[in-house]
C-alpha cells in the first residue's frame, strides 16, 4: 500500500504543471540517440501521447542526420559540415528529402500511432508551411574579417505559414514535420532541424521549445549550465565556449524567444522520458535559455 501511495503522491505532484500547460503548444525537436535506440524511441512516443492526453498540444520537428549520413556513404557522396550545418548539393538534397520526408517522418508517425496517439506527417513544403531562400553563412576568418560561405541548397527560412499545422492541431492530430522547405521558385531546400523547430515555435506562439540532444545540455568548460540568459549567448559563442553543432541550437532558441516563445530548453534526449521530466518536475533537465 505504501508503494501505491507513493505513486499517487508522485502523480499528484504533476497536477500544477498539467493545469498550467493544458491547452498550450509545445514544439519539440526530435533527434539524436532518442531516434535510434529502441527504448528511447518508445519513451519519446509515450511522452508525446501523454502530453496529448493531458491537454497539451505537442508539435514535433525531427532530424535524421545519422540515416542521411549512412545513405550518403553507401552512395559514395561526401558530406561536409560548417558550424553544424551540412553543405548540400543537388544529389545530397535528393537524399536528404527522401530520407527525412519519405522514410523517417512516416516511421515517427507510425511509432506514435503504436502508442495510442494520432499524428500526421508533413514537410515544410506542404501547405507552403516554410518558405526559404539560399543561405550564405557569415563567418570570420583568422584575421577577424567576415566572409560568406556557400552551403549549396541550404535554406534560411523567410516565412512560416502555420495554417496547415493549426489545421492539424484543431482536428486533434499531432503534427510531425520534416525540416525541408521550399524556395519561391519551388526548389527544395535543406533546413537545420533546430532552426525549423524554432521558427515554427515562434509562428505558433508556443509556450515552450524543447530541443532533444545527445548531451546533458549546454556545457561550459565541461560543466552543465542549467540556465543561460539571452545576453550571455553571443559572448559564449565568441569565446568558443559554445561551438560546433550547439551553435545553431542556441541561436534558434534566441530567435524563438524573440518571436514570442516563452521558454526554450536544450535537454538530454538520452534520458528516458526526458520530456516529461522537463515539463512535470520542479528540477527539470538540461539547460533553460530565456
Amino acid at each position: 500500500m505504501l508503494k501505491i501511495i507513493d505513486k499517487i503522491t508522485s502523480l499528484l505532484e504533476t497536477l500544477p504543471y498539467i493545469k498550467y500547460f493544458a491547452g498550450k503548444t509545445v514544439v519539440i525537436k526530435y533527434g539524436g540517440a532518442a531516434m535510434v535506440e529502441e527504448e528511447l524511441k518508445d519513451s519519446f512516443a509515450i511522452d508525446i501521447v501523454m502530453l496529448k492526453y493531458v491537454g497539451i498540444k505537442p508539435v514535433i520537428v525531427h532530424g535524421g542526420g545519422p540515416e542521411i549520413n549512412a545513405l550518403l556513404d553507401s552512395l559514395n557522396i561526401q558530406s561536409e559540415f560548417v558550424r553544424g550545418r551540412r553543405k548540400t548539393d543537388k544529389k545530397t538534397m535528393e537524399v536528404v528529402e527522401m530520407v527525412l520526408t519519405g522514410k523517417i517522418n512516416k516511421q515517427i508517425v507510425s511509432l506514435i500511432h503504436s502508442k495510442g496517439g494520432g499524428s500526421i506527417g508533413i514537410s515544410g513544403r506542404d501547405g507552403k508551411l516554410a518558405t526559404a531562400e539560399i543561405h550564405k553563412m557569415e563567418v570570420k576568418d583568422e584575421k577577424g574579417q567576415l566572409e560568406y560561405l556557400d552551403l549549396g541548397l541550404v535554406g534560411e527560412i523567410k516565412k512560416i505559414n502555420p495554417k496547415i499545422v493549426l489545421a492539424l492541431i484543431d482536428n486533434d492530430f499531432i503534427p510531425v514535420i520534416s525540416p525541408v522547405a521550399e524556395s519561391e521558385e519551388g526548389e527544395p531546400l535543406n533546413i537545420n532541424a533546430d532552426t525549423m523547430a524554432g521558427s515554427i515555435a515562434g509562428a505558433l506562439n508556443a509556450e515552450k521549445l524543447i530541443l532533444l540532444t545527445d548531451t546533458k545540455g549546454v556545457l561550459i568548460q565541461d560543466k552543465l549550465r542549467d540556465k543561460i540568459g539571452r545576453s550571455e549567448v553571443q559572448n559564449l559563442i565568441q569565446a568558443g565556449d559554445i561551438s560546433g553543432g550547439m551553435i545553431p541550437k542556441v541561436e534558434c532558441c534566441l530567435e524563438a524567444i524573440a518571436a514570442g516563445v516563452k521558454k526554450t530548453h536544450i535537454i538530454d534526449g538520452r534520458v528516458p522520458h526526458s520530456i516529461l521530466i522537463e515539463l512535470f518536475t520542479d528540477q527539470g533537465i538540461g539547460t533553460l535559455i530565456e
